[in-house]
């Protein structure tokens, strides 16, 4: 978590430094989540990041001699609330919003236009866009440590070692905006020959785990 805070801090004071001296000042939105079904990895995120910048404040004045403020907006894992809090926080302290980190893919994808207009960077950390790697296009955008497609690579190379070539991947389907990019990413990487997997219908799994297991008794009685 320390690694993820101090690349995040880094992108942070990389934008508008000599505003932020002339300020003393630098703002960031925490544009999150503390309640709603996603709200235990929102909360501890943004609650771990929240306490890192006070540490920071309290120990070491800031970083650099520029002291770090936040405000909290709670978008409940909703688009259009992500939108309203961007809005709502994007010209707030001395600087204007340093950095934008929704934490969401919907909600990043919503906002891929406007930081682009405003000139704000978004950390989509893991998720989001993933095309959005090419800075070339999306100049704003920055998809730290991985995205889809790595992760989809990871897992599915991962299970090619243990199983060997030549299986059927299952990719549960997730019926929010997260999902959807896994499902693209990895049909993409199951159609690479030296993968040599193939990715089953999401939708014939259900929506609990027990579809799994219905699946394999299928797929054992056809072969």
């Amino acid at each position: 978590m320390k690694t993820v805070m101090t690349a995040l801090l880094g992108l942070v004071l990389a934008g508008a430094v000599t505003t932020a001296f002339a300020q003393n000042e630098q703002f960031i939105p925490m544009n999150g989540y503390w309640v709603g079904p996603y709200a235990p990895g929102g909360s501890g995120i943004f609650g771990g990041f929240i306490d890192y910048i006070n540490m920071l404040n309290a120990r070491d004045g800031g970083v650099g001699g520029v002291k770090l403020t936040y405000e909290k907006c709670e978008t409940e894992y909703n688009n259009a609330r992500g939108v309203e809090c961007y809005e709502r926080e994007k010209n707030k302290g001395p600087t204007g919003a340093t950095v934008i980190h929704p934490l969401s893919t919907g909600i990043t994808y919503s906002l891929i236009d406007k930081v682009a207009a405003d000139h704000i960077p978004m950390i989509s950390l893991g998720y989001g866009r993933t095309d959005a790697s090419d800075g070339r296009v999306f100049p704003y955008v920055f998809p730290l440590i991985t995205n889809y497609w790595s992760q989809n690579t990871a897992k599915i190379k991962f299970i090619g070692t243990k199983e060997g070539t030549g299986q059927e991947v299952w990719l549960h389907g997730h019926a929010h905006p997260g999902g959807s990019p896994r499902q693209r990413a990895g049909s993409a990487v199951a159609a690479n020959p030296p993968d040599q997997a193939r990715l089953g219908d999401p939708a014939r799994l259900g929506r609990d785990e027990s579809g799994g297991a219905e699946v394999r008794r299928e797929d054992r009685l056809s072969a």
